[in-house]
């Protein structure tokens, strides 16, 4: 029996009807592994290494996959073809700690003919999409942790600040600077 790991409960239900008794498709749910709620999560000193934990709401469907794996041949990581997807799949290849045979695959379209494609043509994961979808989600945690605090007592409760609403929030506050400094001079011709 072989294993298809998909994100999506209803992919699974789907993707499973195309490949048959051969195989098992089950569904992470998304991610099984994530930075923690109560802390920063990033060991600033060390190279700005995650520490990441699997979160109380994926306990019991990560158990569900370790244990198909066990009793798997082989095992096929088939979540979405974007870096979330690819980061994904590497924390569940970390998180079954498998040595059996672990493979990526990618397809566009849920049709049987995608999928029986991808199974041909399997690969390794993509460390460069899986260290890009770090990086984001590190730089996210590092400015959005600290700021967001800050919103909430300045301007509302559950406001976020992440990287991009760092910048944005910057540009703006720089803009209303420029209008209060703005000195009025008459000019005309």
């Amino acid at each position: 029996m072989n294993l298809l790991i998909v994100e999506s409960p209803t992919k699974s239900k789907t993707i499973e009807k195309y490949l048959g008794k051969d195989f098992k498709v089950l569904a992470s749910m998304g991610h099984v592994r994530d930075l923690p709620k109560t802390s920063l999560g990033i060991d600033v000193d060390g190279d700005f290494e995650p520490k990441y934990v699997v979160p109380t709401k994926a306990k019991k469907n990560l158990t569900a996959l370790k244990k198909a794996a066990e009793s798997a041949d082989k095992i096929y990581l088939s979540t979405d073809p974007d870096r979330e997807g690819e980061a994904i799949a590497w924390h569940i290849l970390e998180s079954l700690k498998s040595k059996k045979d672990v493979q990526r695959i990618t397809y566009y379209e849920i049709t049987k003919e995608a999928i029986e494609e991808a199974l041909k043509h399997p690969r390794d994961l993509d460390m460069n999409l899986v260290n890009a979808q770090q990086a984001r989600r590190v730089l996210d945690r590092l400015v959005g942790y600290k700021l967001s605090p800050l919103l909430w007592k300045k301007i509302a409760k559950g406001l976020s600040a992440g990287r991009v609403q760092s910048v944005a929030l910057r540009l703006i506050c720089q803009r209303e600077e420029e209008i209060q400094a703005f000195v009025p001079t008459e000019y005309w011709s």
